[in-house]
């Protein structure tokens, strides 16, 4: 993803644990990535730059993936910060 994005910040947070995954699994994560490259890009067009760069993963069991993709100016305007991601809702056999 460095070599695609030539991110200014990158941050990639294994949110696996989080969800009704067996233990040790890494399936779901969330990416926030910072590059001059999404200027003037539409959302969905940042979305897929990182999809894109991160296909080999999603080929291997990478299941979900939560993507915060903002220009430099957007990310100091948040003070630097992603946001949270939710509690998961789903996934549980306990709950059809």
């Amino acid at each position: 993803m460095r070599a695609a994005l030539d991110p200014m910040h990158l941050e990639v947070i294994d949110e696996s644990h989080t969800h009704n995954v067996p233990e040790g699994a890494q399936s779901h994560f969330k990416v926030t990535v910072v590059s001059d490259r999404f200027q003037d890009q539409a959302l969905i067009a940042r979305h897929r730059q990182v999809n894109s760069a991160l296909r080999a993963e999603f080929d291997s069991g990478l299941h979900a993936l939560a993507i915060h993709a903002m220009t430099p100016e957007e990310w100091f305007k948040k003070g630097g910060k992603a946001p949270q991601s939710p509690p998961c809702l789903g996934g549980s056999k306990a709950n059809p």
